[in-house]
């Protein structure tokens, strides 16, 4: 299991990553980071709303709960318990950072823009502070 308290400083730590990459011009990768530090902020959401010590890790951890191993940020965020405040409350938000899909590190560099990765920092930002 990854505790909880590990989840949440992995979560901190890619959303850092990804305002250095934006710093220096490497949007794809701050793009792909913002979606990392978001799925890592559900699955800590996950534990508390469940009372769990931490989020399972190894496939022995997931034997029966398979529907909790997903990348997919919408599915995480059903799972979360907090689907309708953050859609309702943060929908531009959630819009902007649930395009994000781990398939994006195969993007071409350079395809992001400077506005599309600000976008999805300052979207990732908002969403963390209310998981």
């Amino acid at each position: 299991m990854i505790s909880r308290a590990e989840l949440r400083k992995i979560a901190r730590a890619r959303l850092k990553d990804s305002e250095t990459l934006f710093q220096n011009k490497r949007y794809n990768g701050a793009i792909y980071l913002c979606g990392y530090a978001i799925e890592i902020a559900l699955k800590h959401r996950i534990c508390k709303t469940l009372h769990w010590d931490g989020y399972p890790f190894t496939n022995k951890e997931f034997d029966d709960l398979r529907s909790f191993r997903t990348y997919d940020l919408d599915t995480l965020l059903k799972l979360s318990g907090i689907e309708k405040r953050i859609k309702k409350e943060f929908h531009i938000e959630w819009s902007v950072v649930s395009l994000w899909d781990p398939q994006v590190r195969y993007e071409t560099i350079g395809r992001a823009s400077r506005s599309i990765a600000e976008q999805m920092i300052n979207s990732t930002i908002t969403i963390l502070r209310k998981l």
